[in-house]
């Protein structure tokens, strides 16, 4: 069954005063067309606005566009058409090195994330690729390790981590990038109920925007104000995550 718009919103509103132009939206999707390369048109003119320190959960069916979705935002897929926007730069090859410090983009499957002999060079490696100094680096490394739990643990092996433990460390690699914008599939997935708190508990106290994909409602009824549903590539709903959450029937039509 083809979903109807139950409603739409490009974000926040802002009302700027007389002869003031607005700052841009952390992040904008204008008319978002993407088609893979067997023809498979995954994503159908997607537009939305986050505004600085906004969280909001991407829900929807698999298959439904969200991964392509998120991949778009630091331009390791590109759009067929249309445009993605961070502080109101359009992602390109000249801009792309400038977004991915920007936009921090967290994988389902943290192993596809995690290749370094150490946890301390899986975080350090996004700053030394920037080219900072070797203070700034270790400095970093201690910060983002800190923000998410994981303080001590610079010299372990990463896949002798607990799944819970590498998603954690692997938000620490772009945590150390400090980023403005959080992009994370699945973060919930296959964790255990006290390391599935605990992830809650640390999206909710850290500052970034994020747009976050997820099948767990729990968790979006928790942490994300905002809910974007997207069925068949396209936005099928924007809007508060209340009435959407409270609504047995649409949930059944989007399949959530």
């Amino acid at each position: 069954m083809k979903a109807t718009p139950v409603s739409t919103s490009l974000g926040p509103r802002l009302h700027p005063l007389p002869g003031v132009s607005p700052p841009p939206p952390l992040l904008e999707l204008r008319e978002v067309r993407y088609a893979y390369p067997d023809g498979t048109l995954a994503l159908r003119d997607v537009s939305l606005r986050l505004a600085q320190g906004e969280k909001v959960a991407l829900v929807g069916l698999n298959g439904a566009g969200k991964s392509t979705l998120l991949l778009h935002l630091n331009g390791v897929l590109r759009s067929t058409s249309g445009a993605v926007l961070v502080e109101g730069a359009p992602v390109s090859t000249a801009t792309l090195r400038h977004i991915r410090a920007r936009v921090g983009l967290v994988f389902q499957d943290p192993d596809d994330q995690l290749f370094s002999p150490t946890v301390f060079d899986d975080v350090a490696f996004g700053p030394l690729h920037m080219g900072m100094a070797e203070a700034e680096v270790r400095a970093r490394v201690s910060r983002a390790l800190e923000q998410v739990g994981m303080s001590g643990v610079e010299r372990r092996m990463p896949h002798h981590l607990s799944l819970g433990q590498r998603k954690r460390v692997a938000l620490a690699t772009v945590l150390a990038m400090d980023p403005v914008l959080l992009a994370l599939d699945e973060p919930s997935a296959g964790l255990d109920p006290r390391a599935r708190r605990g992830l809650i508990a640390l999206l909710r106290a850290l500052p970034q925007a994020m747009l976050v994909a997820t099948h767990d409602l729990a968790m979006v009824a928790e942490v994300f104000p905002r809910v974007i549903v997207l069925h068949e590539g396209q936005v099928a709903y924007d809007g508060p995550g209340a009435p959407l959450l409270a609504d047995t029937a649409l949930q059944e039509q989007y399949g959530l």
